[in-house]
């Protein structure tokens, strides 16, 4: 005889499949990877190999999608606006979190806005002269901006750019002023540099490689870079400074962490395929390039700290 206890326990025993069932068929549909910048350019390159290299991992296809605008606060924060279900993630340096809140406030996002789930990609920066350049030294540049303080020059791709903050933080470590000229694109600085309207160039390491018409003054790193063996680190010149631009996936704050477990292991096997590792190396990727949720999370959070340190400094127009 079926008591209302026995149906109770019956209906419990159907519903615990149900529940597994549901959570083991993560992701049941396509997920979708946002990059806040427009197509062609190396971190476009990075996120779609990583997607084509997730696929297999995740059982369904990862699709990449560029929603550009105001310096990648537009993407992100529709990112942050997405259901938190593990469907749509972001592709981003930390800045999303470090720097984009407190220059553009108005976007919406928030240092808390997103969950990190994997990190593949840091990249270095560095300061370029043109090869006959009188700075041979990180020591003769801050001689020389010393004797003529707020006269030496440097560009970056930008106000509060990752190349522009690092500048900042090796400017107070060396106690002088610079004089900040901004563009818009590391080539443009390099150009400039090259033609001997601006003294330095702080840049993005990796936009140097295959030139030999630049000379590296230094690079921001904590060891030289296997691709660059004769720049010599800040550190090594007596500058405690080592900034990087480093990110990776992103989910919005409230995704599930089953959902946020499963996409790391996917991450974390993608990132270790050769066809990753051959996209890294051509983009100038250290070894080390890969840190899982909890690492990347301690990271980010330095970086927000440091971050918050230098933007206080910086009037940004």
């Amino acid at each position: 005889m079926l008591t209302r206890r026995s149906l109770a326990a019956a209906a419990a025993g159907l519903a615990l499949p149900t529940v597994a069932r549901a959570q083991e068929s993560f992701p049941a549909r396509p997920v979708q990877i946002v990059i806040p910048y427009p197509p062609g350019n190396a971190i476009d390159l990075l996120v779609r190999a990583l997607a084509a290299a997730m696929q297999p991992h995740l059982g369904q296809t990862a699709v990449v999608l560029n929603r550009d605008g105001a310096a990648g606060a537009v993407g992100s924060a529709s990112v942050a606006r997405s259901p938190a279900d593990g469907y749509t993630l972001l592709f981003v340096p930390a800045l999303v979190a470090s720097v984009l809140p407190v220059i553009q406030a108005q976007s919406g996002l928030q240092r808390n806005s997103f969950r990190p789930i994997c990190q593949v990609f840091s990249n270095s920066m560095a300061l370029v002269v043109k090869p006959d350049s009188p700075f041979r030294t990180l020591r003769d540049l801050q001689a020389a901006a010393r004797a003529r303080p707020s006269q030496v020059t440097y560009g970056t791709l930008g106000v509060t750019s990752i190349p522009h903050l690092a500048m900042v933080q090796w400017a107070q470590a060396a106690a002088v002023e610079v004089e900040h000229v901004p563009f818009r694109a590391d080539a443009a600085v390099m150009t400039e540099v090259l033609a001997g309207r601006l003294d330095v160039g702080s840049i993005v390491l990796g936009s140097a490689a295959g030139r030999n018409d630049l000379r590296i003054l230094a690079v921001f790193d904590a060891q030289r870079h296997p691709d660059f063996p004769e720049a010599p680190t800040a550190i090594e010149q007596g500058f405690d400074v080592a900034p990087a631009s480093f990110g990776g996936l992103f989910a919005p704050t409230g995704t599930p962490d089953d959902r946020i477990a499963r996409i790391e292991a996917a991450c974390a096997a993608a990132a270790q395929t050769e066809s990753y590792r051959n996209a890294a190396r051509n983009a100038s990727q250290p070894s080390n390039f890969f840190l899982n949720s909890a690492d990347f999370n301690r990271r980010l959070q330095q970086d927000i700290e440091q971050k918050a340190v230098l933007l206080r400094g910086i009037t940004v127009q």
